[in-house]
């Protein structure tokens, strides 16, 4: 492929709805054996949320209260992770479609992103969407960034599911999101090429 075919084939709005996938040699400590799933791409950049990293600080149900979200207890609990570096204090509700409210996003039509207390306000009552959970912070990337980031050989891509986005298994997330793809880490190069 010639340098422009390569361009073209990265339109803005191409990764809505993907997850990337580290390659092995990101060392970045934020970023590496990072799943992240992009919720938007456009010609300004891109945001996405991190998949596998744990909170253990401060727990649902504790944010909840802090909030001053009721009832509490709150009648149904939401799995908590680090969704990236950016405004890590910023809270955001990756769920199901079957549920929106306003100000929602609607990422790829079965996925949605929420940003509100009246998402937190319907969980905490018991309903809400059917899975969800809800992410600390996000990352981002400037015009163009993660393109360049994808050329260098930064990032894999694979197709979005409810397994990789919902389960709380974030130890072993990486590993499982390659094998969708067939790779084993163990093959990857961290260079990269250009036939």
């Amino acid at each position: 492929m010639t340098e422009r075919e390569i361009s073209a084939s990265y339109q803005p709005g191409w990764l809505t709805g993907q997850v990337l996938l580290a390659m092995p040699a990101l060392r970045d400590p934020r970023f590496a054996q990072s799943v992240i799933f992009i919720c938007a791409h456009n010609e300004d950049g891109a945001m996405g949320l991190v998949l596998n990293r744990m909170v253990r600080k401060p727990k649902f149900d504790a944010l909840l209260q802090q909030l001053g979200v009721e009832p509490h207890p709150p009648q149904r609990e939401l799995p908590m992770g680090q969704g990236g570096p950016v405004e890590d204090h910023r809270g955001f509700v990756l769920h199901s479609a079957d549920w929106t409210g306003e100000g929602s996003l609607n990422v790829d039509g079965a996925h949605v992103l929420s940003a509100s207390m009246e998402v937190l306000q319907a969980i905490a009552a018991g309903g809400g969407p059917g899975q969800a959970r809800l992410l600390l912070g996000y990352a981002g990337w400037g015009a163009g960034q993660l393109e360049e980031e994808i050329r260098q050989n930064s990032w894999l891509t694979v197709a979005a599911d409810d397994e990789i986005l919902f389960d709380t298994a974030y130890q072993t997330k990486w590993q499982r999101a390659l094998a969708k793809l067939k790779i084993d880490p163990g093959m990857l190069s961290g260079d990269a090429g250009r036939a």
